[in-house]
């Protein structure tokens, strides 16, 4: 992406808003589209101007940081910048890119808007991807002659998805589920103590995943049936994770696993 992200600064101290406007001047690749005291008059002002990123304080008079966050148009991100570590939860709750605290130094500042340009850069990437992706598959439906059958190709035995900086490979057995989170995806791995987030929109994924091994089984949630333990009242049982069986999804769910002789004798009668 060769495009400057813009954004703006948000606090209601003055030498706050002076050092990271300073700190937005001498990084190349932030374009500074203006500073505000209040959330109320950042807020009117993306109304008129949305921009990409924002480093914003939290506690503020009237309206504060975290509830701005929740007010934003989708394609703005957040960096909190605080003094105060209790947000830091609430601020992983509206998936704000990046939590600095105060006194922020010009390498903790630099290291967040790296963060979000590498977001915004494969965001960018996703979106060409897709877009090609698309007049593909146009240009084929408006084919008239058969397609030559291609050769029979092994079927995938791992998935690679970028994480942070990283390509990772990830084997599918020891994928368990997938869970969507707007732009992101989690991938929760066996033996892992932390999912993989990558940026990827669920229904992307789900395309990419052989569909013999994985099942929707709700709008944010793909499972591997052949890693469930335990089901109860419509609920998936992963240690103490509890995944849900939404109404919509429920039939082919079980559907899936009458065909793969996971389930003898079909859909079980409502509880």
């Amino acid at each position: 992406m060769n495009r400057k992200l813009t954004c703006m600064v948000i606090d209601d101290e003055p030498l706050a808003v002076e050092l990271m406007e300073g700190y937005v001047r001498k990084t190349p690749f932030l374009e500074l589209a203006g500073s505000f005291g209040s959330g109320t008059a950042a807020f009117a002002a993306l109304r008129e101007r949305p921009v990409d990123l924002l480093f914003c304080d939290i506690q503020m008079p009237g309206l504060s940081g975290m509830e701005l966050s929740r007010m934003l148009p989708g394609q703005t991100r957040v960096i909190f910048t605080t003094a105060f570590s209790q947000y830091a939860v609430e601020g992983f709750r509206v998936q704000a890119m990046d939590y600095l605290l105060k006194p922020i130094s010009y390498n903790d500042f630099l290291s967040a808007a790296n963060k979000a340009l590498a977001w915004f850069d494969l965001k960018c990437r996703a979106e060409r991807t897709e877009d090609a992706a698309g007049t593909n598959s146009s240009e084929a439906a408006g084919e008239t002659s058969p397609a030559t059958p291609s050769p029979r190709e092994a079927a995938p035995q791992s998935l690679i998805v970028k994480t942070e900086y990283r390509l990772q490979q990830i084997p599918l057995e020891r994928i368990r589920y997938i869970e969507g989170l707007k732009d992101y995806v989690k991938i929760h791995v066996e033996g892992e103590a932390h999912p993989v987030v990558s940026l990827l929109s669920l229904k992307t994924l789900e395309e990419q995943l052989p569909a013999d091994r994985f099942v929707r089984v709700h709008r944010s949630y793909i499972v591997q049936p052949s890693k469930i333990r335990t089901i109860e009242r419509n609920r998936i049982l992963f240690d103490h994770e509890r995944i849900p069986i939404s109404e919509n999804y429920r039939q082919s769910f079980y559907d899936f696993l009458t065909r793969h002789a996971l389930l003898p004798g079909g859909l079980p009668g409502k509880e």
